[in-house]
């Protein structure tokens, strides 16, 4: 009779938990868009952490400013670098977007004649089930059009008021957020330890403390690893490829902005890059690039991104994804292997955070569990301290 009541007990106490869980995800789901500007703040939080830390060491007569005006300080140098960058290179990666129609696509695929004549006489030699009247350069010109449909870029454009109303809203919730978070270093722990029973308050605040220290190292080692991955393209294309100062920074930013994508990224944007750099060199009024055959210069650009991805693997992503998130490279591998099949590539940049969190979550609370313990065995592999 005691067996069953016990056991009764333990199946209403495992249907509460179920239940408590199933309402706060309804309650998250419901409230979606105001946890993402939430975990945004926290992500710009992150960011000025530091420039945040360096200000208040400044004292002048043995005084420091109040911290409102450090943070406000810090945020607004934040917004003024991510302006800066924008009203810089947006205008010229637009520019080059502009100039790529369909037209002076047509135009690029005359100058390569030859070159394009070869390579469809040797894929129709190859695969003969593509028929005699297969042009590749037809389908390019093809899959392009849908690209750039009337249709989709009216809906588009219909839709940008209220596109730009969301943002408006998004861009200053995360802003006034994002200045108390930097404001209050502690706002955001008080606010997950109201949540969490007492007995577990000590080890939350331990957790979030790591899950901040090891995010803000993350997330500025991401920002660095993409400005370098930049600079090296910048300087290949404009030094090696002769394409000019606006085409270079304008490939080179995109080549960066993709690398946020681990493994895949570079991929993308060196493809990416080596097709807008060709079809730049052979559609521009004026003489742009290297005055080199078409299969040359390909080979020369496909270099320069091929260097930039060996300096990324074996110099940046070294140093970021392993040092500052104190995880293993095979670990993180496998961890993008698996996110990366279940969401695809935009879902491996939110991976290595979301599992950093998860990591020290699992040390904080389940380390007495074996397979926790093997993989994080000590305390040095979270924060680098001490045991």
């Amino acid at each position: 009779m005691e067996d069953t009541e016990r056991y009764v007990d333990k199946l209403a106490k495992y249907i509460l938990v179920a239940a408590g869980v199933g309402i706060v995800a309804a309650i998250c789901w419901y409230f979606r868009s105001v946890l993402v500007y939430i975990l945004a703040a926290v992500v710009v939080s992150l960011i000025a952490k530091p420039i945040m830390g360096l200000l208040q060491k400044i004292r002048i007569k043995g005084r420091k400013a109040p911290d409102w005006f450090l943070a406000a300080f810090t945020l607004t140098t934040v917004i003024i670098l991510l302006l800066l960058v924008i009203t810089l290179v947006i205008p010229i990666v637009s520019g080059i977007i502009k100039g790529i129609s369909i037209s002076s696509i047509e135009n690029a695929a005359g100058q390569i004649a030859v070159p394009l004549s070869n390579l469809n006489e040797f894929l129709r030699s190859t695969f003969p089930q593509l028929g005699d009247s297969f042009r590749i350069e037809m389908v390019l010109i093809q899959e392009l059009q849908k690209i750039f449909d009337v249709s989709v870029i009216s809906s588009v454009i219909g839709s940008a008021t209220s596109f730009l109303t969301s943002l408006g809203i998004g861009l200053f919730s995360v802003v006034f957020i994002g200045f108390f978070f930097i404001k209050d270093d502690g706002l955001f722990t008080k606010i997950v330890c109201s949540l969490v029973p007492d007995k577990h308050e000590k080890t939350t605040e331990k957790a979030i403390s790591d899950i901040g220290y090891l995010l803000s190292r993350y997330f500025i080692g991401v920002l660095i690893e993409v400005t370098g991955v930049a600079l090296v393209n910048f300087l290949g294309l404009l030094l090696i490829a002769r394409l000019g100062f606006n085409a270079s920074i304008g490939i080179a930013f995109l080549t960066g902005i993709t690398n946020i994508i681990p493994y895949v990224g570079p991929l993308i944007g060196g493809a990416m890059g080596t097709v807008l750099a060709l079809i730049l060199k052979y559609s521009s009024a004026t003489p742009i690039g290297l005055d080199v055959n078409f299969w040359v210069f390909a080979v020369i650009l496909i270099a320069i991104f091929c260097f930039t991805q060996l300096i990324d693997n074996f110099l940046y992503q070294p140093v970021i994804y392993s040092t500052s998130i104190k995880s293993k490279p095979l670990e993180i591998f496998i961890v993008l292997l698996i996110v990366g099949h279940i969401g695809g590539p935009l879902a491996m940049i939110v991976a290595i955070p979301c599992y950093t969190v998860v990591r020290v979550i699992a040390f904080r609370f389940f380390r007495h569990i074996k397979a926790i313990h093997r993989l994080i065995p000590s305390e040095r592999l979270i924060t680098g301290d001490q045991d």
